[in-house]
């Protein structure tokens, strides 16, 4: 059976009709906000948007969502304008986008299916693969009947299934057996990836996360921060696969940063469940770095958005240390915006580094008040200690003495062995 989702591509759409909905429950201008998000969405798909409209709706109808007169007016309406899909803003029950192709004749799909498309096109390693490859297939099953308008035709006894078994039943048990080996396969990845943690964690280096919107940045900043050279475009969902870079703060401490897929409004929940494997980074990291485009208009909303999801994984207790990116291109009207929405917040440019000092500061800060502070004094023959605790910890002081190293810093209690011997006085941490 071919996925329904990838009958799309085979029928070669290129220009799309995009309906928006500003609801009596969404703040004035909400709608259009989130269709001019749905155009870029679908323009990452290489779509052509011919046009967009905003619906008023007062009510929802079980049907067509919209009213049937205002339905048959956009039918008419796209396909004059020559489209090949019409795209919902709203979510669309199966019953819903069955009506509406009935309707127009066209394919109809809404915004869960757009994220998803552009998730599939994105993902490059194994595990993207998969859990996208599980949320089209969770969200493909009870939309099968609109593959198929031959629902009466029977399967023979064997092979092909019991005797009355429709097509429909064959497809619903493919795709039912085919989720539960892609959660299989997605359960083994998880493992492989909880062994490569433990690798990491064997030498105790602080770990933070990036989180945020789509396309605030987060990548570039995780290139500026560790000098490396992860893809970062100017495009929703650039990159979908965590990535774990080592970063030496100033104070010669380490810290692994992970860069991680960025949030979006109207997330399909089934997207959150099978990217909650990627996104375990953030649930078992020591603090997270939200970063923020302070130049978006929207700037409030995708600072919702993420904290929103990062309840729904379980996350949003971290200590959170709020970055306002692309300072460089921002006015004084943006910032007063951005101290408003976290008078904390720091504001940098990844694009030319201004502000990543106290970016670094703060980091070391947060590292430190979560060690215990420890005087040490290391002999001088054993200075493999010394590089050592400049890798596991904070060294805030390094004297050399006749009798060896004194060392003031915080080190975690887990490498006691380590520097216990060493120990000339414990204080309480501050």
């Amino acid at each position: 059976m071919a996925d329904f989702l990838d009958s799309k591509q085979d029928a070669n759409l290129e220009r799309a009709f995009l309906i928006g909905v500003q609801n009596s429950e969404m703040p004035v201008g909400e709608g259009a906000e989130l269709l001019a998000e749905l155009k870029e969405l679908v323009e990452n798909l290489r779509l052509t948007v011919v046009n967009t409209t905003l619906v008023n709706l007062r009510a929802p109808t079980p049907a067509l969502l919209l009213g049937s007169g205002k339905a048959k007016e956009l039918a008419e309406q796209a396909k004059a304008e020559g489209a090949d899909v019409i795209v919902f803003d709203e979510a669309l029950s199966p019953a819903q986008q069955r009506n509406w192709e009935e309707l127009s004749g066209l394919a109809v799909i809404d915004r869960q299916e757009v994220i998803l498309e552009v998730f599939a096109d994105r993902a490059h390693t194994r595990e993207a693969v998969l859990q996208v490859a599980l949320a089209r297939m969770e969200y493909s099953l009870p939309r099968l009947t609109r593959a198929w308008t031959h629902l009466s035709r029977q399967r023979g006894k064997g092979a092909l299934g019991g005797e009355g078994e429709t097509q429909l039943e064959q497809d619903r048990r493919i795709v039912r057996d085919r989720i539960t080996h892609l959660k299989h396969e997605l359960i083994e990845v998880v493992k492989q990836r909880d062994v490569q943690r433990r690798r990491r964690l064997r030498v105790p280096v602080p770990t933070t996360s990036i989180v945020g919107y789509t396309n605030a940045g987060k990548s570039s900043l995780l290139n500026r921060l560790t000098g490396s050279q992860v893809l970062a475009e100017n495009k929703l969902f650039a990159t979908l696969d965590p990535t774990t870079r080592q970063m030496v703060l100033s104070n010669h401490q380490k810290l692994l940063v992970t860069d991680t897929v960025g949030f979006i409004r109207r997330l399909p929940h089934s997207l959150v469940e099978a990217f909650k494997a990627t996104l375990e980074e953030v649930i078992v990291a020591d603090f997270l770095i939200h970063v923020l485009d302070v130049t978006n208009p929207n700037l409030e909303k995708h600072h919702a958005t993420t904290l929103s999801v990062l309840a729904e994984l379980g996350a949003d207790q971290k200590t959170i240390v709020t970055v306002f990116n692309k300072v460089d291109t921002a006015n004084d009207e943006m910032k007063a915006r951005a101290r408003q929405l976290a008078r904390d917040g720091l504001f940098v440019s990844a694009l030319t580094g201004e502000g990543l000092e106290s970016l670094d500061q703060r980091c070391a800060e947060l590292i430190a008040d979560a060690l215990g502070n420890t005087e040490l004094l290391i002999p001088h023959s054993r200075y493999d200690v010394v590089a050592k605790l400049h890798s596991i910890g904070h060294v805030q002081s390094e004297e050399q003495r006749d009798d060896g190293v004194l060392i003031h810093g915080r080190f975690p209690s887990s490498q006691n062995a380590l520097f216990g011997p060493f120990v000339q006085a414990k204080k309480d941490a501050k």
